[in-house]
């Protein structure tokens, strides 16, 4: 289909800053918590020590009313010290686990440390596990390490583990790849099926479900942080469609517009299908963009929503973003969001924390979004935070959700104008 692309290359070639240096981010463990509640017949054994299952309490305490899919094999020190066979002590939880939790059809082995702390080679134990309980149970293995990870790559490790078992197949169909809301994939599914396309996903909810994969594939992919899950479907011969991630009116737009025309799908059945939800998601977007208009923003490194996030906010919302940091650069997913910014903003990959600080003091941005450890000083010092775990815990993705996602940025300007009342 013949259309107008933009002249402009926005941020796409712009200079990257890459820091090495001491940074601060959420451990890759945190995943777990809406990957349990995603996969339902799944469940996540973190293998680790007290202080990773503490965390895991700590972080997922709003769960305590339910039984939830996850747990600590806790190592004590008589395991890292290798004084005991931690093998047969991971044989006998896992049997006793699914003794007790018959319905478990999935089970991931989680490292909260790579292998050479917890002295356990977890992929070998998944392999034997998988044979000792197979054909009711899959066993697979991922590090989860905060060492080795930010936190949105546990669900990139996770799903990576989980691609060489797919069953190929040579059907001509469309793969929806991350994680997201029941709510916000039957949206952007229902959506995909209207235009005749044939969808699966990866994760799906049950491991009855498990997509197939083979050179006819197309990957469209909902979250930007999939890069090994990404590269281990293309390693079958599936195929990316490049696209903006599907943030707000426009963002979704264009990632639906991405694959419609890898399909074929004509203007006129796309224009029936999509009209009336982006015609919803404008209206409620420019009630809200009102408070964002003209404000600047300073993002630190991560969630790796930041690029997108910024396209969203910049393109959409009428926001100046001062510096866009993420943790891992991924041209081949973000690229598309990357030439849609506009220039400007200085784009920094990792982190070196205290020289971070420094520039976002001196810019003094009207709001910052970082992880939790950071947002006390910042506020502290006078400066409007948004934590970015929030967005991604919480529904952001498609047009339904397009107003609220711009709310989440705007809560930090309505709260302090309240209290200034």
């Amino acid at each position: 289909m013949n259309r107008e692309t933009p002249i402009s290359t926005g941020c796409l070639n712009a200079p990257v800053l890459k820091q090495r240096g001491q940074h601060e981010v959420f451990c890759g463990l945190t995943g777990i918590i809406w990957l349990h509640r995603k996969m339902q017949d799944a469940f996540f054994l973190v293998v680790g020590s007290r202080t990773c299952a503490h965390l895991l309490q700590s972080a997922a305490g709003v769960m305590i009313f339910a039984e939830p899919r996850f747990a600590t094999a806790i190592l004590e020190e008589k395991d890292l010290a290798g004084l005991a066979d931690a093998q047969d002590e991971l044989d006998a939880q896992v049997s006793q686990l699914l003794q007790r939790r018959p319905d478990i059809r999935q089970l991931f082995l989680v490292g909260s440390c790579p292998s050479e702390v917890i002295k356990l080679d977890l992929s070998r134990a998944a392999e034997r596990l998988s044979e000792v309980h197979a054909p009711n149970v899959r066993v697979y293995s991922y590090s989860g390490s905060g060492i080795e990870t930010t936190f949105t790559q546990g669900e990139d490790a996770c799903l990576a583990a989980m691609v060489p078992t797919l069953p190929p197949s040579e059907a001509h169909q469309l793969l929806l790849v991350g994680a997201l809301p029941d709510v916000v994939e039957d949206q952007l599914t229902g959506m995909i099926e209207a235009m005749g396309i044939k969808v699966a996903c990866l994760p799906a909810r049950r491991s009855g479900d498990m997509p197939t994969i083979g050179s006819q594939t197309r990957l469209a992919v909902a979250q930007p942080f999939l890069g090994d899950t990404v590269s281990a479907l293309t390693g079958r011969g599936a195929g990316l469609i490049p696209a903006p991630f599907p943030f707000g009116e426009q963002g979704t737009t264009a990632w639906l517009r991405a694959i419609a025309d890898a399909f074929d799908v004509t203007d006129e059945t796309f224009d029936a299908i999509t009209a009336a939800p982006r015609a919803r998601a404008r209206k409620a977007l420019d009630k809200v963009s009102e408070t964002l208009r003209g404000k600047s923003i300073f993002f630190f490194p991560d969630s790796q929503l930041e690029v997108p996030l910024a396209r969203f906010l910049t393109t959409e919302c009428g926001m100046i973003p001062v510096e866009v940091g993420t943790p891992y650069l991924h041209r081949g997913l973000v690229g598309p969001d990357l030439a849609l910014i506009p220039e400007g903003p200085l784009i920094s990959e990792g982190q070196d924390v205290e020289k971070q600080l420094d520039r976002c003091r001196a810019a003094r941005p009207d709001l910052t979004v970082c992880g939790l450890g950071l947002a006390n000083p910042l506020e502290a010092d006078g400066l409007a935070t948004k934590w970015s775990i929030e967005l991604v815990f919480s529904p952001v993705h498609g047009y339904e959700q397009a107003a609220d996602l711009a709310g989440l940025f705007a809560r930090p300007f309505l709260r302090k104008a309240a209290l200034q009342l």
